[in-house]
C-alpha cells in the first residue's frame, strides 16, 4: 500500500479513530511501503514521554520468511510458559499447538518497538508510543494488532543478533501493521470503573 505525498488521511477526528481502532487479525497480502511505515513513525514519536527521554526504537521486518521463523520460534515458548503458570487447558494451547498457525496472522509488516532498560518509565513510553501508531495506522485504513506472544522470542540473544536489536536492548511492544481482509466486528468494553471521584 502506497500513500501518495500529497494525500491527506481520511477525514476522523480522533475520537471517531478511538472508537474505529481494531485489534485486526487477517490481512490481504497488500505490502506496506516505506514511506507508510515512516509515517506509523513518525506519530509514535510524537508520543508523551517521562521527563522527554523518547527511550524508543524500532525495528521494521516485512520479510515473510523471516516472521514465519519467528512465529516457529515464539510459539514453543509461549507453551513452555502456559505449562509452567499451569494453564494448560483452553482455546490458546490448541492454537499455538497447531504447526500451520501464524502469530502475526499472515500480516506483511511487524513493527517491534525497543528500548535501553534506562528508568522506570521506559515501557509505559514504548507503549504510549504503540497506542499513537496503531490510532495512526487506523486513521489511514490500515489494521493492527499487539503480539505480546512474539515478545519472549524476540528478547532471545539469537532472534536480536536476527533483526538487529542491540543486545543492550529489549523488544517491548511488537505491532503487526496492514491492510485488513474483511471487516473485525466491534468487541464490548466495560463501563469506566471509576473507584473514586472527589468533588
Amino acid at each position: 500500500m502506497t500513500l501518495p505525498a500529497n494525500e491527506k488521511p481520511p477525514e476522523k477526528n480522533i475520537f471517531e479513530t478511538i472508537l474505529a481502532r481494531r485489534s485486526v487479525r487477517a490481512y490481504a497480502p497488500d505490502e506496506l511501503d516505506r514511506n507508510t511505515v515512516q509515517t506509523l513513525l513518525e506519530a509514535a514519536v510524537r508520543a508523551p514521554t517521562a521527563i522527554h527521554e523518547e527511550p524508543w526504537a524500532f525495528v521494521v521486518v516485512q520479510n515473510r520468511q523471516v516472521l514465519k521463523q519467528l512465529s516457529d520460534r515464539a510459539k514453543p515458548l509461549l507453551i513452555e510458559r502456559l505449562h509452567r503458570s499451569h494453564q494448560t487447558g483452553g482455546h490458546v494451547l490448541d492454537t499455538f499447538s497447531n504447526p500451520d498457525f501464524n502469530i502475526f496472522h499472515d500480516a506483511g509488516t511487524l513493527i517491534v518497538i525497543c528500548a535501553k532498560p534506562s528508568g522506570p518509565f521506559v515501557e509505559a513510553d514504548c507503549w504510549l508510543a504503540a497506542e499513537n501508531l496503531m490510532l495512526a495506522a487506523c486513521a489511514i485504513g490500515l489494521g493492527s494488532c499487539v503480539i505480546g506472544s512474539s515478545v519472549a522470542a524476540l528478547n532471545t540473544s539469537e532472534v536480536k543478533a536476527k533483526l538487529g536489536i542491540p543486545a543492550e536492548f529489549n523488544a517491548v511492544a511488537p505491532i503487526i501493521v496492514g491492510v485488513p481482509s474483511g471487516e473485525t466486528a466491534t468487541t464490548s468494553r466495560k463501563e469506566p470503573l471509576i473507584l473514586a471521584w472527589k468533588q
